[in-house]
């Protein structure tokens, strides 16, 4: 069965993980990169666990998880070292109709957490569905160490002249194609940047200025 690749936005929505020792504890971070409002159902936890729950990042109920757990729960990540505990959850998110992530038992999954790259607000998400997490972050290293280490401050300055061009441009193929060249561009801190100069020019004047050699970012294959 085919997945559908999608990047959520989990900023405040509740999540549930059930489990705190290792597995569960990376899970967690996972979910507070991504601003979502956590809670730990687990008798025991890491220090860094319970360290979050007493600078109040997280909530956290010493105690076996319950069927009442689930509810308002956006999803859900069974993580406990007991196999039949995590697929009790799913079945229990099923009957909820709430997303669930059973650690390392992927037909007990309606998700995957994948390999992640990240450059600030670039992110490349490597799955193999479960098949092989190994290879998984074996392509990320080597898609890593290929990537520039400032792509998140280009990316970010890069943002903004986008927001300009959108502003100032009419819709059209000429907004598209410049858009598509400012992504291939050099970009710089400094108003005199030929890129930004080339984001900024009348319409009339794109089509001369789009053409333009010299101006090329590199990008690594």
């Amino acid at each position: 069965m085919g997945l559908f690749p999608v990047f959520l936005k989990l900023s405040e929505r509740p999540c549930l993980v059930v489990g705190a020792g290792n597995i569960a504890q990376s899970k967690i971070e996972s979910l507070l990169t991504a601003g979502a409002k956590v809670t730990v159902v687990s008798p025991e936890a890491l220090p860094e666990v319970a360290a979050h729950a007493g600078a109040g990042r997280i909530v956290w109920h010493r105690r076996d998880y319950v069927f009442g757990d689930l509810a308002g729960v956006f999803l859900v990540v069974a993580a406990t070292d007991e196999a039949a505990v995590n697929q009790a959850v799913y079945r229990d998110a099923v009957e909820r109709g709430v997303l669930c992530n059973a650690v390392d038992d992927p037909p007990h999954c309606d998700f995957y957490f994948p390999s992640i790259v990240s450059r600030g607000d670039l992110q490349i998400a490597i799955s193999t569905a479960g098949e092989s997490p190994a290879f998984a972050q074996q392509l990320r290293r080597e898609i890593d160490a290929q990537l520039p280490a400032d792509l998140g401050p280009w990316l970010e300055q890069l943002g903004g002249l986008r927001r300009e061009v959108l502003a100032a441009h009419p819709a059209g193929e000429e907004r598209k194609q410049l858009l598509h060249t400012l992504a291939q561009r050099q970009l710089c801190e400094a108003e005199e940047c030929p890129t930004r100069k080339l984001a900024r020019q009348a319409p009339e004047l794109q089509k001369s200025g789009l053409q333009k050699p010299g101006l090329q970012k590199e990008v690594h294959a």
